[in-house]
């Protein structure tokens, strides 16, 4: 399973929902994007030490970005930016979900329910 960054937000703040649904896998990843907004959204070095650790601790693989991911993330910008509202991270997050055939877990259903192929677990705080 894929997580979106809120996800993993919530399991640092200790959210017990996050953490059930993080401890039912056997393995963790994020799409680059992910890891790009954990590392830009960090509040100070220490945050950004907090982070790093748990994906260390949790051994949490960043999927690496392709050009079918990209390619991916442009159609779905095409698709889905205008009518619904899409960004191009979000765009990214779904695509290498899709690309890797993998479900998503993000408590963000507005932000991918448009995406017909997109596996979604929406979680809900």
């Amino acid at each position: 399973m894929i997580f979106d960054s809120d996800v993993l937000i919530h399991i640092q703040r200790g959210h017990p929902k996050a953490a059930a649904l993080f401890n039912r896998q056997d393995e963790y990843f994020i799409s680059v994007q992910t890891y790009l907004e954990l590392m830009q959204n960090a509040l100070n070095k220490e945050h950004l030490l907090k982070t790093k650790k748990l994906l260390l601790e949790y051994d949490i693989q960043v999927l690496p970005l392709t050009g079918n991911i990209g390619h991916r993330a442009m159609i779905y910008v095409d698709q889905y930016g205008l009518s619904h509202g899409l960004e191009a991270g979000d765009a990214l997050i779904a695509a290498t979900a899709v690309e890797n055939d993998m479900l998503l877990a993000s408590g963000n259903y507005k932000h991918f329910k448009a995406i017909k192929e997109l596996k979604l677990v929406v979680f809900k705080p």
